[in-house]
């Protein structure tokens, strides 16, 4: 499963989420939508957008994570 590392990278910089929606122009709730794992992708705009303003790489944001384990029935 791919994360978003948004948090992550926004305390490193010592920004706030307001300031990155702000700065990229991508709305609050994408971000948001992102930030909590419900987002279904991410377009290579968004992501430029973000990485932009950050100074950051692709591969700084999106990290291969652990799939959430299943329920079993």
């Amino acid at each position: 499963m791919m994360r978003i590392r948004i948090d992550e990278l926004l305390k490193e910089h010592q920004r706030t989420f307001y300031w990155l929606a702000k700065e990229t122009g991508v709305s609050h709730t994408t971000l948001w939508r992102l930030k909590k794992d419900k987002a279904q992708g991410i377009t290579f705009n968004t992501l430029e957008r973000i990485c932009k303003a950050l100074g950051c790489q692709p591969g700084d944001v999106l990290t291969l994570g652990r799939a959430k384990a299943r329920k079993k029935a």
